[in-house]
């Protein structure tokens, strides 16, 4: 028998919409965390705890759990919580992402209202979604008891805490998929928050960070805020996320994938220097592509032969800042496309739209790929791109992303606040020798491979079992 798991996140692996006639139908979820996870399901006996997203889910939350299947064909149970529509609101529009992701990746200097009250959405919004989905986990546990709780990323700080108060002996993990910031960032914040976020982190037996420098960040933090950075020593670890390689390879020789790259084949540039992001400002597209631009002033040799594909995901379009940095994003591409397009050449070709497909098949075809984020808890673009690239393609990644701890080494290093290096770095990508740049693939290719996603819930697993072993039947 598979292990049983109950996994916890905002977001859950399958979502649902009404088709034709009202038939309900269930589709991928969004997001990187719902890639990486849901192979679970493939190992483990897997009851999933998720928001509900659209008014179809809000309809199958209402008859209660249900069994589901994944892309995969494996099967798993799924329990929706539909929460009050303005409690949902407060809590990820208000507080979880242009508070915590921007504390947390090193952005409140972008935040519109940084003296706002944040009260009223910490405990109308983020307590209360909290509440509901540790209440939702402690549901499953009355059927499967033995289960390790995996709870999910920085929506839900406060579940663990929960969810151990009413079970006392229950075995909780959580995984922290953004990066973790010194103790001095989070005095923007109220203490009490901070205060809870971290206790609320320290009631599992194993918290998982994807780099050694952010376990250390949380460490330090424990220490600063509760006296309590021994205990956090003992209960983190690191352990970087990964690809389900041979479910992403197939998926690069997908029919749907191999005509889309047909088509970028037909018109892509000499040199196709690529970028697949979300409109994000963590995600730093903006300096991206002022860095493209002072690449042309440099070297008008590049010009009708070097084209930069920028596909960008809308993310949280109803935060304000999110919708302004798009628009700045736009802006930024536009004025390099003013000052150097002539006839039948575009320097970039910016397309801002949901198509995982595309990238996939882009990814296949670049030449250069610029990952420059300003922090990022890891990055999977950075290890998806290089598994499936045939041009031995070269990887400019930012030091601030997590996943150059794991394979910085095999590519041409930037510092994401620097546009002068940036453009240099692409020089320098653009201009490697064949044989460098099929070492660098290789090896990273070959690091992905290795470390796959088996390999990374295997290792949360143990380090869980490690600190609360699971009782002998």
């Amino acid at each position: 028998m598979p292990e049983p798991l109950v996994v916890v996140s905002n977001r859950g692996p399958i979502t649902h919409r009404r088709g034709a006639g009202g038939s309900l139908e269930a589709v991928r979820g969004a997001g990187g965390l719902v890639a990486a996870l849901a192979p679970l399901a493939d190992r483990h006996d897997v009851a999933w705890v998720a928001s509900a997203m659209s008014d179809a889910d809000r309809d199958v939350a209402a008859a209660g759990p249900r069994e589901v299947r994944t892309e995969s064909g494996a099967t798993m149970r799924l329990r929706l919580v539909a929460h009050d529509p303005e409690a949902y609101r407060l809590f990820y529009t208000v507080l979880a992402n242009p508070v915590l992701w921007f504390v947390q990746h090193d952005l409140w200097a972008l935040k519109h209202d940084p003296s706002a009250d944040l009260t009223p959405a910490w405990v109308n919004g983020y307590v209360a979604v909290n509440r509901a989905l540790a209440d939702a986990a402690i549901a499953e546990l009355d059927s499967r008891p033995a289960a390790p709780v995996l709870v999910q990323d920085y929506h839900l700080y406060l579940a663990p805490a929960l969810v151990r108060a009413a079970r006392p002996r229950a075995r909780i993990a959580q995984f922290v998929h953004i990066p973790w910031v010194a103790p001095d960032a989070w005095d923007v914040l109220p203490r009490e928050f901070s205060v809870a976020i971290h206790e609320g982190l320290l009631a599992c037996d194993s918290i998982g960070f994807h780099t050694e420098r952010w376990r250390a960040a949380f460490v330090e933090c424990c220490d600063a805020l509760l006296g309590r950075g021994d205990e956090a020593t003992t209960r983190s670890h690191a352990n970087p996320i990964a690809v389900d390689t041979d479910s992403f390879v197939r998926l690069a020789a997908d029919d749907d994938v191999r005509e889309r790259r047909a088509e970028l084949a037909s018109e892509r540039p000499e040199v196709l220097v690529l970028r697949v992001d979300r409109t994000d400002p963590s995600k730093n597209a903006v300096r991206g592509f002022d860095a493209f631009g002072l690449l042309l002033e440099r070297d008008p040799s590049l010009h009708g032969r070097v084209g930069l594909l920028a596909l960008l995901d809308p993310s949280r379009q109803a935060i304000p800042e999110y919708a302004e940095y798009r628009d700045a994003t736009e802006r930024a591409a536009a004025a390099v496309n003013a000052r150097f397009t002539k006839p039948g050449w575009e320097p970039i070709r910016l397309d801002v739209r949901d198509d995982f497909l595309a990238s996939v098949a882009a990814y296949t075809e670049y030449d250069v790929l610029l990952v420059n984020p300003v922090m990022d808890g890891l990055n999977l673009v950075a290890k998806e791109a290089p598994l499936v690239n045939e041009r031995d393609g070269v990887l400019v990644l930012s030091r601030n992303a997590g996943a150059f701890e794991e394979i910085g080494q095999w590519t041409v290093a930037v510092d994401p606040l620097d546009v002068p290096g940036q453009a240099a770095a692409l020089a320098e990508a653009i201009a490697l020798r064949p044989d460098e740049r099929r070492r660098m693939l290789a090896a990273i290719r070959a690091s992905v491979s290795t470390h796959d996603i088996d390999s990374w819930a295997e290792r949360e697993l143990a380090e869980l079992d490690e600190r609360a072993p699971a009782p002998i039947a």
